[in-house]
C-alpha cells in the first residue's frame, strides 16, 4: 500500500473540513479535499469504518452524513481506517453530478455593495468558482475559442458583444471541470433578457438558477464606498482609504489620502482608483442597477430562490447572514 496516510491532527482539522460541505450538494467536493489533505502522498481517497465506534483504540474525530445517510467515520489511528480506492471517489462524485442539480448561483447587488468581498468567500466554502463576465469574454478571446473568435471581431469592429454571445461564453466555461457541481455568476445577467437567454441555456441541460442573493445597501451608503475604493490592477487586491487603507497611505494637507502614497502593500506598485468610481459616475450607475438589474430579482422570486443580505453591517454579521442565505430553502 506504500506510506501510511497522516492521520488528521485535531479535531478542528476535521471540523473545518467537514464545513467545506454544509449540505449533501457538496459532500463529493469535500471529500476529494479532506482525503487529500488526509493523505498527501497517495492518490485522493475516502477514509471509511464500518464500526460504530472508535475501534481498537482508534480516536473518532467526526461523522460526516452523504446521500442517502451513507456515514463515514473520519479516525485517527490509520491501522483502523479502510481506505476506499481513487475510482470509488470519482464514482461518488459522477453520481452526484449526475443526478443532482448543479449550484448555479448569482450574487447582486449595486456598485459597492460587498460582492467581490462575498463571492470568494462563497467560492471557498463551497468549492465551486465564481465566473466574472469580462474574465471569461477575455478567455475565450485569448484562447480563440470559436465564440471567443465571434467576440472578437465585434469588439474590433467598434461593436458590442450581444446577449447570445455572451450565454454562448458562459456555456463554454461551465463545461469545464471546475464547474461540474455548479458555479457562482459574477455580472451577469444585468437585464431581464439576458436572465431569460440563460435560463434557456441552462434547461437545455436539464439545470437551472438554485440560488439568487441579493446584497442590500442604501444608496446614500454607497459613495462613501465607492469614491474611497483603490485597486491593485494586476492581482484585484481592492483597499479603501476609510476601510481597508494600504499600509503605505498617507495624508495631504487636506485630509485626503496622496495619490503616490496609495501603494500594494505586497508588491508595492501603484494602486489606482476606477475612471467610474466616481460620485457623478456613480448616480449613473445607481440608475442603471436600479433599472435594468434589480428587475431579475422579480423574474427569478416565483421560483423561490431569492434571498437578501442586509450588506450595510458589521462583516462578520454580513457573512453570517450569507450562510444563513445559502442552506437549502432559506431566503
Amino acid at each position: 500500500m506504500g506510506r501510511r496516510p497522516r492521520p488528521l491532527s485535531t479535531r478542528q482539522d476535521l471540523t473545518h473540513s467537514v464545513r467545506l460541505a454544509p449540505d449533501p450538494f457538496t459532500f463529493p467536493i469535500m471529500f476529494s479535499k479532506l482525503a487529500t489533505r488526509v493523505a498527501p502522498r497517495v492518490s485522493p481517497r475516502l477514509f471509511s469504518s464500518g464500526g460504530g465506534g472508535g475501534g481498537a483504540g482508534g480516536a473518532l474525530l467526526g461523522l460526516a452524513v452523504g446521500a442517502g445517510g451513507a456515514a463515514f467515520y473520519i479516525q485517527s489511528n490509520p491501522d483502523v481506517v479502510d481506505l476506499v480506492p481513487a475510482s470509488k471517489v470519482a464514482e461518488t462524485e459522477e453520481k452526484f453530478a449526475t443526478y443532482w442539480p448543479r449550484n448555479v448561483m448569482m450574487l447582486f447587488g449595486p456598485p459597492g455593495s460587498g460582492k467581490g468581498t462575498q463571492g470568494p468567500k462563497i467560492e471557498a466554502m463551497l468549492g465551486i468558482p465564481q465566473l466574472s463576465t469580462g474574465d471569461m469574454l477575455r478567455a475565450a478571446v485569448k484562447n480563440q475559442t470559436e465564440i471567443g473568435k465571434k467576440a472578437q471581431g465585434i469588439m474590433k469592429a467598434g461593436g458590442l458583444v450581444g446577449d447570445d454571445i455572451v450565454v454562448g461564453i458562459i456555456k463554454d466555461r461551465i463545461a469545464e471541470p471546475d464547474c461540474k457541481f455548479g458555479f457562482i455568476l459574477d455580472g451577469f445577467p444585468r437585464t431581464q433578457p439576458q436572465a431569460k437567454a440563460l435560463d434557456k441555456m441552462l434547461a437545455e441541460e436539464g439545470a437551472c438558477v438554485s440560488k439568487v442573493i441579493e446584497l442590500n445597501v442604501p444608496d446614500s451608503i454607497l459613495e462613501e464606498r465607492i469614491c474611497g475604493r483603490w485597486i491593485h490592477k494586476a492581482s484585484g487586491a481592492s483597499y479603501h482609504v476609510k476601510y481597508a487603507p494600504p499600509k503605505s497611505m498617507k495624508l495631504g494637507a487636506d485630509g485626503k489620502p496622496d495619490p503616490a502614497s496609495m501603494l500594494d502593500d505586497a508588491t508595492s506598485e501603484p494602486l489606482m482608483q476606477r475612471p467610474d468610481d466616481t460620485a457623478s459616475a456613480l448616480v449613473n450607475r445607481l440608475k442603471e442597477y436600479h433599472r435594468m438589474t434589480k428587475p431579475i430579482l422579480k423574474h427569478y422570486q416565483p421560483h423561490g430562490v431569492v434571498g437578501s443580505v442586509n450588506a450595510n453591517q458589521e462583516m462578520t454579521k454580513v457573512w453570517a447572514d450569507m450562510q444563513a442565505n445559502l442552506k437549502s430553502g432559506k431566503n
